[in-house]
């Protein structure tokens, strides 16, 4: 022990940070060997970020650098966006393609599911998953969905769907992966789905709270 607690060892400065640019950082990591080169093409791989991941081994192929990838990524508009390895419950899966089979279904059998992608979690989501470009939102707390019968086909239906609990969660970190989703996927609409207590309430708050700091002008509601 010192003895005593020595003062100012230790600043903080705040500056400007220049926007993520992935052939930079492409051009930091290829000097410094194959491994390093693996570790960040599987990094990007198994957090689903498919166009990072398309960038760098563009610039890897254009400096004849090999891609040390057991497998290529997939483009856009490829059937899936992209290779995954990571935890199974986070892969980016998108059902949209099935909705017409779907109302087909309808017509013959009941409880059709009107999921649309995977995963749905707040916490999980990629804001630059694919199914989120242009999508009607749905956000609705935890217990909804077990506790509104009709979830389904009177909320689901047609939107993408996230859940989370105001009560349990990082709220900061729902506000800021809102606030990144709505920047990023020009969002059509916004609909809130909670339950009547008064700390589920905190969901309409996070998600006003974020389409302000997006600066988008969104459509929203509220359901209760």
């Amino acid at each position: 022990c010192l003895g005593s607690c020595p003062q100012g060892a230790i600043t903080i400065e705040e500056r400007e940070a220049e926007e993520y640019n992935e052939r930079k950082v492409m051009r930091n990591i290829a000097r410094q060997g194959k491994n390093v080169i693996k570790a960040h093409l599987e990094h990007l791989k198994e957090h689903g970020q498919s166009e990072y991941l398309n960038e760098a081994t563009d610039f890897l192929k254009e400096r004849n650098i090999e891609v040390p990838l057991k497998e290529e990524p997939l483009r856009n508009g490829d059937k899936h966006m992209s290779v995954f390895s990571g935890c199974p419950g986070s892969k980016v899966m998108d059902f949209r393609e099935k909705a017409e089979i779907t109302e087909k279904k309808k017509t013959i059998c009941k409880g059709i599911s009107e999921l649309r992608q995977w995963p749905i979690q707040i916490m999980l989501v990629p804001p630059i998953a694919p199914y989120l470009k242009d999508a009607h939102l749905l956000i609705a707390a935890d217990c909804v969905p077990f506790a509104y019968a009709d979830f389904h086909d009177e909320l689901l239906k047609g939107k993408v769907l996230l859940v989370g609990c105001p009560k349990l969660d990082d709220v900061e970190f729902y506000k800021e992966k809102i606030t990144q989703i709505l920047k990023d996927n020009n969002i059509k609409s916004m609909t809130c789905a909670h339950m009547e207590v008064p700390c589920c309430f905190g969901l309409v708050s996070i998600v006003k709270s974020a389409i302000s700091a997006s600066g988008m002008d969104i459509p929203f509601k509220s359901i209760f």
